[in-house]
């Protein structure tokens, strides 16, 4: 059903509960499975700095995440962007956009309304400017495997 999935990784660990996720929805071999990962930089007098201490340990584990996607038999591609201010959604939407995308797989933080209208909410901008479907996998979602082999999540 989906040919064409963005798959949304910020390296960290609630991320990787996406990508059984992905990979149930994307079957080996017939889809192609285009992850995004976002530096976010943050400008200054000095040049920019990436908004998180740690982007480069982020962005290799993603890289490995993506090498062991593609060496598991899915068509891969890795896209790292970066973006000044103006969030990651919109950096995972115009990917998707770009490549075609069917569908966007990401996760969610879990964080309270009040933390979540504080502090913004990735996944909830993406779900308003998205330019096709975008399956969201809250923190307690697990992945599990239906009678006829196909992949659902299923909260835990």
């Amino acid at each position: 059903m989906f040919s064409k999935i963005v798959l949304a990784l910020d390296g960290s660990e609630p991320s990787d509960r996406v990508i059984p996720v992905a990979k149930g929805v994307a079957e080996t071999g017939t889809a192609r499975i285009d992850i995004v990962h976002v530096r976010e930089v943050i400008a200054g007098r000095a040049g920019g700095h990436t908004a998180r201490a740690d982007e480069d340990d982020l962005e290799q584990r993603v890289r490995a995440q993506a090498k062991e996607l593609a060496e598991a038999g899915f068509d891969t591609h890795l896209h790292i962007e970066s973006t000044v201010g103006g969030g990651p959604g919109h950096v995972i939407a115009d990917v998707a956009r770009t490549v075609g995308a069917d569908l966007i797989v990401i996760g969610t933080r879990g964080h309270s309304p009040v933390a979540g209208l504080l502090l913004g909410s990735v996944t909830q901008r993406l779900l308003h400017i998205a330019p096709c479907p975008v399956l969201a996998i809250p923190p307690q979602a697990a992945l599990t495997a239906a009678p006829a082999g196909d992949a659902v999540a299923s909260a835990s």
